[in-house]
This record gives structure tokens, C-alpha cells and sequence, in this order.
């Protein structure tokens, strides 16, 4: 089984793929979708939807895990919710399953506590996908860990 996971964001999209097999787990890709700040942020929106389409194709996950969107006071609030419905619809569109996880689930999930920091919840992800070196950057280690969460989310059910 292949699986996606995906932090939501407009100037960065995280993205990581996994894939299962034998209750064994490795990463496949990861990186990030970046748009740029000069674009009109509906530009920024196809350029999220044709990139995660190209991944799709390239890929062919069988789910997606997306994190669910933690709500704060922020200039970029709304313009991350739109990338993350931009996100949705194009998941959708290809007829592919998604789970959405709170960050405290995914957390709990890679480390054992939903308020473990950032490098406690790294930690997890390189010691189960057996990863030397931290994946770079940020955004793409925590969808590796979205990724992870919905393939333990998988095993529960």
C-alpha cells in the first residue's frame, strides 16, 4: 500500500510517500510543493492542484493522510485553508481515500504523547522508516509523519 501524507500550506506544501508491506514500512519521496509569494495566491492555488496531480500520476497512492488544520490568529489563516481545500479537491477528484489527523494525534502517534515537540516526533519517523538523516525540510519530514499515522490509523481498523 502506497500512502500520502500532506501538510497543507500555500507557500509550502510538505509531502511524503510511504509504502507498506509485511507490516514493514519505507519512504518512497518527499519534499515540498512551493509556490511563490510574487503569484497571485489564485495562481498559487492551480500551481498546488497541478503539482499534487503530477505526484498523483507519478505515485498512485492508494490514501492520503492530511493533517487537519490547527486554527490560529494568523495573517495566513484563511489563505492555508484554502490551499488545504485546493488539497482536498484534488485528492477527491482522483478517487482517493483521505484520513484526517489533528497534530495531536499525530504526535501521539509517532511518539507516544500529543505534546511531544518537533524533534520527538522526527525521531519517530527516522527510526520507523530506518532513515539515516533527517528528510529536509520540515515540511516533508511532518508529512512523513502524517503519512505514518495514517498507516497506524490503518492497522487499528
Amino acid at each position: 500500500m502506497i500512502i500520502l501524507g500532506i501538510d497543507p500550506g500555500l507557500a509550502r506544501v510538505g509531502y511524503g510517500l510511504i509504502e507498506t508491506s509485511n507490516n514493514q514500512q519505507k519512504m518512497l519521496d518527499c519534499g515540498i510543493i512551493r509556490t511563490e509569494a510574487t503569484q497571485q495566491e489564485s495562481k498559487r492555488l492551480v500551481e498546488i492542484a497541478k503539482d499534487l496531480g503530477n505526484l498523483i500520476d507519478t505515485w498512485k497512492p492508494d490514501i492520503a493522510a492530511v493533517e487537519k488544520f490547527f486554527f490560529y490568529k494568523s495573517s495566513t489563516t484563511i489563505s492555508v485553508v484554502q490551499a488545504r481545500g485546493v488539497i482536498m479537491m484534488t485528492l477527491a477528484s482522483f478517487e482517493i481515500p483521505i484520513q484526517e489527523f489533528p497534530p495531536m494525534q499525530i504526535k501521539l502517534a509517532l511518539s507516544g504523547s500529543g505534546r511531544a515537540d518537533k524533534s520527538e516526533v522526527l525521531d519517530g519517523v527516522m527510526r520507523e522508516l530506518n532513515l539515516e538523516k533527517p528528510p529536509r525540510p520540515d515540511d516533508a519530514a511532518d508529512a512523513l509523519a502524517i503519512a505514518l499515522t495514517g498507516w497506524y490509523h490503518q492497522q487499528i481498523n
